[in-house]
């Protein structure tokens, strides 16, 4: 009876959550509330500071972060208000940091709080290529992909009460959730669904960065790097919950020529 009861909510929950991720159309289940999700993001966000301070604002890479990620964050907010679907971000604060470690990655939490992280800056050289990193990092947030891998995770521990009872009840495998479905971390078990995310994110990222005036078509010499950088020497955190580097090229390839209709119409 008490299975019965479980499986009832988990299809409620799935009738009621479902919402339509901008641009690629996709249905998603997001079962959390947004507001909560940004909560803990601001929250682990600063905690994260403190430990890793930002590299100085003074500093040029600091500042094309900085650049990159606020033309990138404009455009985006210029495109949801254009299509009434600003409350989608609503409450988002952006946030873009540069901190000086050596490891080839880069992530942004729910609510617009974003990390690039010094070792990922031999890849990407150039500004452009920084803002294939970013476009594709502002993506997750859009597309809600931290609420969507936190809602599947938490069903597939049969978690089904709310975030708040969960933090209370279960407070590190919830906290531990968290930080794994916004790419923080790592969840056993989830990599297929982080790389169909990874894909859209791919998607979006390319159509963000070309609103924002970066030319798309630099996402590919910025993958065959990556692809050169996994084949050197281990797989880069960027890169372990993501398709590979051929098929992600090919499709990047297929998704250019409706990226580029958008950086002909970006000012």
């Amino acid at each position: 009876m008490i299975k019965k009861i479980a499986l009832i909510v988990i299809i409620a929950t799935g009738i009621y959550s479902c919402t339509t991720v901008p641009i690629s159309g996709r249905k998603q289940l997001n079962m959390l509330p947004e507001s909560q999700m940004m909560s803990m993001s601001l929250t682990q966000y600063q905690s994260f500071l403190k430990e890793n301070p930002p590299v100085s604002a003074n500093v040029e890479n600091t500042k094309m972060v900085k650049r990159v990620g606020l033309r990138i964050s404009h455009a985006v907010e210029k495109y949801m208000k254009a299509n009434n679907m600003s409350n989608r971000i609503k409450g988002y604060k952006w946030e873009f940091n540069l901190i000086d470690e050596n490891t080839v990655n880069a992530w942004c939490m729910p609510g617009g709080k974003v990390v690039v992280y010094t070792g990922i800056l031999p890849v990407t050289k150039t500004e452009e290529g920084l803002a294939v990193v970013m476009g594709h990092e502002i993506a997750h947030a859009i597309a809600r992909h931290g609420n969507e891998r936190m809602s599947q995770g938490m069903l597939s521990q049969g978690i089904t009460t709310g975030l708040a009872v969960a933090l209370r009840e279960k407070p590190q495998a919830t906290q531990m959730l968290f930080l794994g479905a916004i790419g923080i971390g790592s969840q056993v078990g989830m990599l297929a669904f982080g790389r169909n995310q990874e894909s859209e994110a791919d998607k979006l990222g390319m159509v963000f960065m070309a609103m924002a005036g970066y030319e798309p078509k630099e996402a590919i010499p910025f993958w065959e790097r990556m692809k050169a950088v996994g084949g050197a020497g281990g797989t880069p955190e960027f890169l372990r919950t993501h398709p590979s580097h051929d098929i992600r090229i090919d499709r990047i390839k297929e998704w250019l020529p409706n990226a580029e209709s958008y950086y002909e119409k970006a000012p």
